[in-house]
């Protein structure tokens, strides 16, 4: 039964890899030849931790010696294969070296343009009555500060007006300044007042004027509609100031704080990255994205960007401290163990487990399992880890023979 396995899995990886045929023969021990040759120590590891390695004889964090590791003593490793170079030349496998230093905690994510909201005026009436000669007729029309919006009818404009006439008839002091506080708590312009005292004359219908320059974002009304002070006539925005809504994963909420240097670059203007800081952080997480807010401001003097437009964001965080950190495209992922494949020269790769660390940009840290300088595999690796695997699965199953 044992033999039948073991034939399924050499037929399973001369099939997976084909690239099996090109290997290299095994190194032969120098006593075989009856020379004495001095052996080549690649590295020192620690006796019950082997992924802890040195350059150098030493100690290992539980005060043992580090051991040896000879060249002619990789293949017989856990996880160490052999190619034939030529073989990993054709693959393309291409290599990166483990870095040690500070690593931006950089957050790359997506947003989109919206309407500085300190800017937005929402147009409301004071009092109820009719719309009549609507001067905006759609919504994104540009006015400015000053502009007729609407008139509007309103039965207690026109008695407050009348009021107001006869309180100026009657010399009443009081009367008159009493009369003309209701009428501008009522909504009644400075200038509409101004006009009531040079002609004595009242007005069935009052002008409703744009509180600011800015287009019209908002439109809830038509001509001939009844509305009252809670209907919200239309709103106001101003575009020479914009903001980015990005969201920010959460687990990359703790990385991000006001005042942090961003970059914003928009499908619009491809090739241009404009530059912001981030101006507030919601407290909030979305519940259905499990993503946060995040604030930044942008100048926009020309008007060409939109509410709506789509943008990519980039936020430089804090660095950490000195850390190892390889390309993020090395790192093997699994279910429980995530891996890289390092590369030890002359055709011979390892798969070795590791700890990550926190993610920035395309690189990724390395907690444990790697240290600074050691070559990983970025290209190729799944079939190197592979063959590792399927190598494993036939040493146990002849070992039980």
């Amino acid at each position: 039964m044992r033999k039948n396995i073991v034939l399924i899995f050499v037929v399973v990886a001369a099939v997976a890899v084909g690239f099996l045929a090109g290997r290299q023969a095994p190194v032969t021990d120098s006593a075989s030849t009856g020379a004495e040759t001095e052996r080549d120590v690649l590295y020192w590891v620690a006796p019950m931790d082997p992924n802890y390695r040195r350059d150098e004889p030493g100690k290992s964090p539980m005060g043992m010696d580090l051991v040896p590791v000879y060249a002619d003593d990789v293949d017989a490793q856990p996880g160490v294969v052999s190619i034939d170079p030529v073989i990993v030349n054709n693959l393309g496998v291409r290599t990166a070296v483990a870095e040690r230093s500070p690593l931006s905690r950089r957050i790359e994510t997506v947003g989109h343009v919206s309407y500085d909201e300190d800017t937005l005026h929402h147009v409301h009436t004071r009092v109820e009555g009719w719309i009549e000669k609507l001067a905006v007729t759609a919504k994104g029309e540009p006015v400015r500060e000053g502009q007729l919006l609407f008139e509007l009818y309103s039965p207690t404009l026109v008695s407050a007006q009348q009021e107001y006439l006869a309180a100026l008839r009657s010399g009443n002091a009081a009367l008159r300044n009493a009369s003309r506080d209701r009428l501008v708590s009522l909504g009644v312009t400075p200038v509409d007042i101004e006009r009531l005292d040079r002609e004595r004359k009242v007005r069935q219908r009052v002008q409703v004027l744009a509180p600011a320059d800015g287009v019209v974002t908002a439109l809830g009304v038509r001509d001939g509609m009844y509305v009252i002070p809670a209907t919200e006539v239309m709103s106001v925005g101003n575009l020479d100031e914009v903001w980015v809504l990005a969201d920010v994963f959460e687990r990359q909420a703790a990385w991000v704080a006001p005042g942090q240097a961003a970059s914003i670059a928009l499908n619009y203007e491809p090739g241009r990255i404009r530059t912001g800081t981030v101006d507030h952080v919601y407290p909030e997480l979305e519940s259905s994205t499990r993503s946060l807010k995040v604030r930044l401001r942008l100048d926009n003097p020309d008007g060409v960007l939109r509410p709506n437009m789509f943008a990519n964001v980039t936020i430089e965080g804090r660095s950490t401290g000195a850390i190892v950190h390889v390309p993020r495209e090395a790192v093997v992922r699994g279910g429980r163990v995530n891996r890289v494949v390092v590369d030890l020269g002359e055709g011979r790769f390892q798969v070795r487990p590791v700890r990550l660390g926190v993610e920035s940009g395309d690189r990724i840290a390395i907690r444990s399992g790697l240290t600074a300088g050691e070559r990983v595999v970025v290209s190729g690796q799944f079939l190197i880890d592979s063959e590792a695997d399927i190598e494993s699965a036939l040493s146990r199953l002849e070992s039980q023979q």
